[in-house]
């Protein structure tokens, strides 16, 4: 008895959504435009996580010595400043390594090169250059680069200047812009969410006003409230269920064309692969947000307006 009420509750539901068809394809068509924002949502916030990981592991902190510091007292503040907890790895670059680097890079610009060869000495100063086991930890270390710590035997200091501002400016504003992205995109879906939720509100309100005298029938041969629900509350969870497979569908297209966008500038993270190895779990999301979507308009539709 149970199971042919059920049987009857999703057949009358499937005749609701077909009988509508305009007013339904409005609604899954909204449906699908919030569940895509949502959806490409997840993948900004996976790709822009990797994209500050990248950046943060090629960040270090730069040490610039003074053209007159001896490679002894240079070498000797090395060696404090890898005994540091904080730091992971200290790589020293004397002058003449600087001076060889530059000119690799240059190799090119033959008036570059010229107007160093005529300069006649190596303007070059040696350096350090400082890896950090966290990025959030080389301010720990800027300040003991300008502490006393950082003097020699003399007193005096041999640093000439460190970059440590510089790209610590950069990391914040990147991830203040990521951070703006997800808000926007966050405020958009909310907003998108909501246009869904009241078209397929009004999607059932509709079903309800044309089927008033087949509830009032329905009413009179003794059908229980639940039963007189059902129907619409089964066309919203299609209005969801319809709306999240086509949403999966044009995403992966998308997703295509942003791999190969995004395989330029990296090849860290690779979407297409992610989006195939990750379905499974992406559909269950989707599919889930769309019925959830569907049946929560549809119910909060009944309640208002099925008064039984």
């Amino acid at each position: 008895m149970i199971w042919t009420s059920i049987k009857r509750i999703c057949k009358s539901g499937f005749i609701n959504f077909w009988r509508n068809g305009f007013v339904s394809f409005a609604s899954v068509l909204v449906v699908v435009m919030s569940l895509f924002v949502f959806e490409a949502l997840i993948f900004f916030s996976i790709l822009g996580g990797v994209y500050i990981n990248q950046i943060k592991d090629k960040v270090d902190v730069n040490v610039y010595f003074a053209t007159n510091a001896s490679e002894q007292d240079v070498l000797v503040l090395k060696k404090s400043i890898e005994s540091l907890p904080e730091v992971a790895k200290v790589e020293y670059v004397s002058r003449d390594q600087s001076l060889i680097d530059f000119k690799a890079r240059h190799s090119d610009d033959e008036l570059t090169i010229q107007g160093l060869n005529e300069l006649g000495l190596n303007p070059f100063p040696a350096a350090l250059n400082i890896k950090a086991k966290d990025t959030s930890q080389y301010g720990s270390v800027a300040k003991f680069l300008e502490s006393k710590n950082a003097l020699t035997k003399n007193g005096s200091t041999i640093i000439e200047s460190i970059n440590y501002n510089k790209n610590k400016l950069i990391i914040d504003r990147l991830i203040k812009i990521l951070d703006s992205l997800n808000k926007l995109g966050v405020a958009i879906t909310s907003i998108l969410i909501f246009i869904a939720i009241a078209i397929t509100f009004n999607t059932i309100r509709l079903s309800i006003y044309a089927s008033r005298e087949e509830i009032g029938v329905m009413k009179l041969v003794g059908a229980s409230n639940k039963y007189v629900r059902g129907p619409f509350v089964v066309s919203g969870i299609m209005y969801g269920l319809i709306s999240s497979f086509i949403t999966l569908i044009i995403f992966y297209p998308t997703v295509y064309y942003l791999g190969t966008i995004t395989n330029n500038f990296s090849s860290d993270v690779n979407l297409v692969n992610y989006y195939i190895i990750n379905f499974g779990q992406i559909f269950l999301i989707i599919t889930g947000s769309g019925i959830l979507l569907g049946a929560i308009s549809s119910y909060l539709a009944v309640r208002r307006y099925l008064k039984v």
